[in-house]
Parts: C-alpha cells; sequence; structure tokens
C-alpha cells in the first residue's frame, strides 16, 4: 500500500491560496502549495473532498469557504447519499464538503474525518490496473464506475471516477485542458498516471 503523505496544488497566488485554505478549513500540511508552472482551463480533472461526521459539520465548512473567498458550485443541501455542498477556491480548486449522516448529533466542530482526492479517469478500469501495478490495494471497485484505493491512517485517501460523471457533481462542463495543476506526494513517485496526473517523493516537492 502506497502512502499519500499531501498534495501540491500548483496556484498563481500562494500567499492568498494560503490564506484560504488556512482561513477556510485550518488545513496545513495535508495541502502544499506552489506557483503554476503551466497554464489550465476549464474541469482539472479532479476534486478534493473534505468529509466530516455530520450537517452542520459540511455547512460550517461550506459557510467559511465562501467567507473566505471561494465561489459556490453547489449549495450545501441534503441529498440521497448524505448531505453537502461543492465550492470553487480562489485557486480554482473544486473541494466538496460531504458527510453520510443526514442529521446532526451535536454542535458543529470544525473537525476533518478523511481528505479524499478523487481523480476523473478516462478508463477507470486501465487507471486501476496501473495503480494496482504500481502497488496501491483496491478497498472498493464497483466496475468501470468508481474504484477507492485502502489508505490506512494516510493523510489523504485517493479514489478513481468517470471523469464526466465527476464533473457532474462538481456541477461544471466537462470541457478543461493544460495542467491538472496538482501533484499528489507519496513513495509511490515518481511517475505519471494514464490520465496525466503526477506523484512527486515527498522530499522532491517544493512548496510554500
Amino acid at each position: 500500500m502506497a502512502d499519500i503523505a499531501s498534495v501540491t496544488l500548483e496556484v498563481d497566488d500562494t500567499a492568498a491560496a494560503r490564506h484560504f485554505y488556512t482561513t477556510a478549513f485550518g488545513l496545513d500540511s495535508q495541502v502544499r502549495l506552489r506557483a503554476a508552472r503551466e497554464p489550465t482551463t476549464g474541469f482539472r480533472g479532479f476534486t478534493l473532498s473534505l468529509v466530516v461526521s455530520q450537517p452542520a459539520d459540511a455547512k460550517g465548512f461550506y459557510d467559511a469557504a465562501l467567507d473566505a473567498g471561494a465561489t459556490s458550485l453547489k449549495p450545501a443541501a441534503k441529498s440521497l447519499w448524505g448531505y453537502g455542498g461543492v465550492v470553487q477556491a480562489p485557486d480554482g480548486t473544486i473541494w466538496q464538503l460531504v458527510t453520510s449522516s443526514k442529521k446532526d448529533t451535536g454542535p458543529a466542530r470544525r473537525e476533518i474525518d478523511d481528505i479524499v482526492l478523487l481523480l476523473g479517469v478516462a478508463d477507470v478500469a486501465a487507471t486501476k490496473r496501473f495503480y494496482v501495478d504500481q502497488g496501491l490495494t483496491v478497498g472498493k471497485s464497483f466496475g468501470r464506475t468508481y474504484v477507492e484505493f485502502e489508505s490506512g491512517d494516510d493523510p489523504v485517501k485517493l479514489s478513481l471516477y468517470r471523469r464526466r460523471a465527476l464533473a457532474k457533481v462538481a456541477g461544471v462542463p466537462t470541457e478543461g485542458g493544460g495542467s491538472h495543476r496538482i501533484v499528489v506526494n507519496g513513495d509511490l513517485g515518481p511517475c505519471t498516471d494514464p490520465d496525466g496526473f503526477t506523484w512527486e517523493a515527498v522530499s522532491s516537492s517544493a512548496v510554500s
């Protein structure tokens, strides 16, 4: 099982992005930042999720993100699977703020249960094979639709979803090109997967 220590987001303004992630989500070591190296347009092919315990927590992070300058892509609301909302950070990264629970069990807390990197890929089966060949272990798999890898106590968990379906979940058009503007920092790197997502060794990641 390969460990994911963090992700590095490539942004136009590292100071502004750091302020946003600290203020809105309280993130530090799990999300690193560096200056963008290449242009990007449209959907970048991934989302990051903050998975929390109850609706009040998801709504709290959603509101905090908007207060810090994020744009709402999907309002926080109940759904068949739980409760959540989707925002786009000022740097362009799309965040899902979600819980599988539909009822609150206590006051809102700024506590994150999991951070999930969800990659939108062209061929789920092919990308799954790539990561299995690299040493990842599949935790859940639903044919050519969705794959979730085992992660233990890793700060960031990895899942795969079809690109078109992920764009629909995020509330954005599927089209996009150029840089994904994200690098996965873990012991799998350095490598590049079939959809162009790159991994780097943790020690080699230039961060802010």
